[in-house]
């Protein structure tokens, strides 16, 4: 990969599209704690990590339109709320999911007639994760089919996973969303679904977060989305991270 800009990034919040609504990203964070523990015999600070958090905020303009940012964002639902943040559009790209509360939507109305909204997002049981795409950014399947294969790298890897799924409308129907992995795209390995790796039955706008059960759980080379049922019209998105050492935070 070569460097690269933020043009043509997507910005989802709780099964809502509302990238050409967003003026500017302030931050997408993972802050830890750093904890003092330095003894009286000591000539420099000791320190040793503590909780992990997740933080992230954004300004919005204002569009009332039906499924833009202020439908999205004007209510502050005491559940915890889900963001994911593309960087570009394609299977295999680099993305975030999260899960948290967003804990304000305050308007600022400038002197030279801009109206704006800070929005700020706060973790809660997560740290953000940093996974890739495994949909064309957000994809519609008109029926029942297989992903492509994304290659996460060379050879297995056995810490763990965490997946995330927004599904912005279905036009009929229910769909069926698991993750599947393969040594070799499928060639010989047939594609198996992982432990734990099938999103709740879709029947309209939802949002999710997995997570593997075990810390030392196998991802293979290539993960795709298989999904199934009877459907029409699927809109969603799916990020996964496969962890590729032990991890320090949930």
């Amino acid at each position: 990969m070569t460097k690269q800009t933020g043009l043509g990034d997507q910005l989802f919040v709780d099964g809502y599209d509302i990238a050409g609504d967003v003026q500017s990203i302030g931050n997408l964070s993972t802050p830890i704690a750093a904890l003092e523990m330095t003894g009286i015999n000591k000539y420099a600070m000791e320190r040793q990590y503590g909780i992990a958090d997740a933080a992230g905020e954004f300004t919005s303009f204002f569009n009332d339109a039906d499924d833009a940012a202020h439908e999205a964002l004007s209510t502050l639902p005491r559940a915890d709320g889900h963001l994911m943040y593309l960087r570009g559009e394609g299977a295999g790209r680099p993305a975030i999911g999260a899960v948290g509360k967003r804990i304000d939507y305050a308007g600022t109305r400038g002197d030279d007639g801009s109206l704006t909204f800070g929005i700020q997002f706060q973790g809660n049981g997560s740290v953000l994760d940093w996974g890739v795409q495994l949909t064309e950014g957000r994809e519609v399947y008109a029926s029942a089919a297989n992903g492509d294969g994304v290659d996460l790298g060379t050879g297995s890897k056995a810490f763990g996973w965490q997946a995330y799924i927004q599904v912005f409308s279905i036009g009929s129907g229910t769909a069926d969303v698991a993750l599947q992995s393969s040594s070799d795209d499928g060639a010989v390995d047939t594609y198996a679904t992982l432990t734990g790796g099938s999103f709740t039955t879709v029947s309209g706008r939802t949002v999710q977060r997995l997570a593997s059960s075990s810390d030392t759980a196998t991802v293979e080379r290539y993960v795709r989305v298989a999904v199934s049922g009877t459907f029409t019209d699927l809109d969603f998105c799916v990020i996964f991270n496969r962890n590729n050492g032990p991890r320090y935070v949930s």
